[in-house]
């Protein structure tokens, strides 16, 4: 059949892996250090990979692929989470199975507390999130969390200078990529703006995104 499908330009891809966590349906995986469609009847066209991918290496076209099969997805899914095990170094769960599935890969998660030497920000791709943003999204762990590592915080209270420590994280790191999350109230301000100062005065080229979530729940801008 003819339908709306990705396309992923191996020259442009970068090898991030991105847009393989981005794809809930698991279409998507690495081969070679390059991201690759796998399995066409895992794609339903809908194109999530395709904001999660910095170097814009994805994009849609029409073709002849088999159609999407839902049951088939719903399935290799099951059998994944009867597959993930519960390890707990520390205090970091790193996967539970069923809908509890936890995308942390560090801990401590606030900013204030953690190093700029952490071992977890070398070749990382940086979550910086408002505090608030994990509550008000549902899917966080799934949409923002996975194949990142996260720090949070919150301008209007915690009275740090993000800028400074953020800056000093990019500097002593081969971070790859800055993904913030905000909250639509003014205060969340602070957080893109010290990221942003952060990746410029890091003198460092990195793909950088802000995503501003609504108080409930929906991604606005």
């Amino acid at each position: 059949m003819i339908r709306r499908i990705i396309t992923i330009d191996e020259e442009k891809c970068n090898g991030c892996g991105l847009c393989a966590a981005a794809c809930h349906e698991g279409a998507i995986g690495m081969v070679n250090g390059k991201a690759r469609l796998l399995r066409e009847d895992y794609c339903d066209g809908l194109g999530d990979c395709l904001p999660a991918c910095p170097v814009q290496a994805i994009s849609f076209e029409e073709r002849e692929a088999p159609a999407y099969d839902e049951a088939a997805v719903l399935a290799a899914k099951r059998e994944k989470e009867k597959a993930a095990p519960c390890a707990c170094p520390g205090t970091v769960c790193q996967g539970v199975a069923g809908d509890r599935m936890s995308e942390l890969k560090n801990f401590p998660v606030q900013l204030r507390l953690l190093p700029p030497h952490a071992a977890c920000f070398d070749g990382a791709h940086l979550l910086v999130a408002a505090d608030c943003t994990a509550f008000a999204c549902g899917s966080f762990h799934r949409d923002f969390m996975a194949g990142r590592v996260t720090v949070i915080g919150c301008p209007k209270l915690d009275g740090a200078d993000y800028a400074e420590k953020l800056t000093e994280i990019l500097r002593h790191n081969d971070v790859r990529s800055v993904t913030v999350v905000r909250m639509t109230v003014p205060c969340c301000g602070g957080l893109s703006r010290a990221a942003e100062l952060a990746v410029a005065a890091s003198g460092k080229q990195l793909p950088f995104r802000v995503v501003t979530v609504s108080t409930d729940g929906r991604i606005v801008g």
